[in-house]
C-alpha cells in the first residue's frame, strides 16, 4: 500500500501572520519528502490555489483554510471556496461539509491561541470532526499531551502538523499514512493508519511571526473580518 507523508496545517503569505511565498513552500515540502501538504491560511484560500498550480511532481497541495469561528479555530480541507469567519463552530463544519470538505481541530488546548477545547463545553464537537491535532509543532507546555489524550478518549485520529508560519517550519512535523489522501474519501480512509511524526523548529523562528504581522499590516494584508 502506498505510504503518504502529510502535513495538514501550513500557512503562506495569504495569512496575516506569515510571509512565505507559495513557490518556496512547495519546494521546501517536496525537498523534505512530503507527498501532501494542506495550505491552510487564515480565512482565505487564494494563495492555496496558487500553490496547487506550482507544486512539483510527487507533491499534492490540498486546499484548506484555518477558519476563525465564534467558538475557536477549525481546519477545513478540500475546499472550493473560502468559508467566512465568525460563524459558530457547528455552522462552519456544516459549511465545509456542503463543499465535500473535511474538518479537524487545530492546537485544541493551546491557551495562547483561539483553541476550541479550552472551553470544556466544546468537547461536544468531537463527534462532528474528522481528526484532532494530537501534535502541533508550535504548541508549548502540555497542550499536545492533552490533545493526544482527548483524541484517544473520543475515538478520533490524532495527527501531527507543522503549523508552519515560515519556510523553515514546513514539514518539521507531519503524519505518515497508508493510502492515498488526495481526496476526502482517501484521506478519511488513510487516517485510520495515522502515525504521528513529531518535530519542532527552533523557538527563535517564532520571532518571525510578529515581524510578519507588522510587514503584512503595512502591506494592507490584515486579518479577514467576519
Amino acid at each position: 500500500m502506498r505510504r503518504a507523508f502529510v502535513d495538514l496545517h501550513c500557512h503562506s503569505k495569504g495569512s496575516f501572520d506569515c510571509l512565505s511565498d507559495p513557490k518556496e513552500i512547495v519546494k521546501a515540502a517536496s525537498d523534505r519528502g512530503l507527498t501532501h501538504l494542506a495550505i491552510t491560511d487564515h480565512d482565505r484560500i487564494d494563495v492555496a490555489l496558487e500553490a496547487r498550480e506550482l507544486a512539483p511532481e510527487g507533491l499534492t497541495i490540498l486546499i484548506g483554510e484555518e477558519v476563525k469561528t465564534a467558538d475557536g479555530d477549525l481546519i477545513c480541507v478540500f475546499l472550493e471556496r473560502a468559508i467566512q469567519p465568525g460563524m459558530s463552530a457547528m455552522e462552519t463544519i456544516a459549511a465545509a461539509r456542503e463543499q465535500g470538505g473535511l474538518v479537524g481541530i487545530p492546537h485544541p488546548f493551546d491557551r495562547m491561541r483561539g483553541s476550541l477545547l479550552r472551553d470544556a463545553a466544546m468537547a461536544s464537537l468531537a463527534p462532528h470532526v474528522d481528526w484532532i491535532e494530537a501534535y502541533n509543532a508550535r504548541v508549548v507546555g502540555h497542550g499536545n499531551d492533552d490533545a493526544a489524550e482527548f483524541a484517544i478518549a473520543n475515538g478520533k485520529p490524532g495527527i501531527s502538523v507543522s503549523d508552519a508560519h515560515s519556510i523553515m517550519e514546513v514539514g518539521v512535523a507531519y503524519t505518515a499514512l497508508d493510502g492515498d489522501p488526495s481526496t476526502p474519501a482517501g484521506l478519511l480512509a488513510a487516517l485510520a493508519s495515522a502515525e504521528v511524526v513529531p518535530g519542532r523548529a527552533t523557538y527563535f523562528v517564532r520571532l518571525w511571526t510578529p515581524l510578519a504581522k507588522g510587514v503584512n499590516r503595512l502591506r494592507g494584508n490584515s486579518r479577514v473580518r467576519s
